[in-house]
């Protein structure tokens, strides 16, 4: 093979193009609270967002909160009542520990599950590294 065959074989081989994490920006909960519950309206949007299941989104938030709380079709419906700056910390964290690349810090990550592990692997640098257990159970 001379070079530019192998130079056309290697782009192939490399990942999409990814975006600029320094343009990634978490998106934020809009909601209400009704009575003793906060209703996040927009929870299925920010899962879509971060390309996270939704009940895992939630199962993490609701755990760093110690509330109960369910879905319902694209809404959160969290058993207390909880402000908005409250919840968008939560959802930091989260990008912070399944979302973001610890190596490169950019959000083209992928959550895989191997031998019972959940690893966050990037698509842009490649790196793969084991996610705290605290928050998987």
């Amino acid at each position: 093979m001379n070079y530019e065959e192998l130079l056309d074989r290697a782009g192939k081989n490399m990942p999409e193009k990814t975006g600029d994490s320094a343009r990634f920006e978490t998106p934020k909960a809009r909601g209400h609270i009704e009575g003793n519950k906060t209703i996040i309206s927009n929870f299925k949007q920010i899962a879509d967002t971060l390309e996270r299941p939704i009940e895992h989104l939630l199962k993490c938030v609701l755990k760093e909160l110690a509330t109960p709380g369910e879905l319902r079709k694209d809404a959160a419906i969290i058993g207390t009542r909880l402000s908005a700056s409250r919840i968008n910390e939560k959802i930091e964290k989260y990008v912070n520990d399944f979302v973001l690349c610890p190596a490169c810090k950019k959000p083209d990550t992928q959550l895989v599950k191997e031998n019972k592990i959940l690893f966050i692997k990037c698509s842009a640098c490649g790196a793969k590294q084991s996610v705290e257990l605290k928050m998987q159970k």
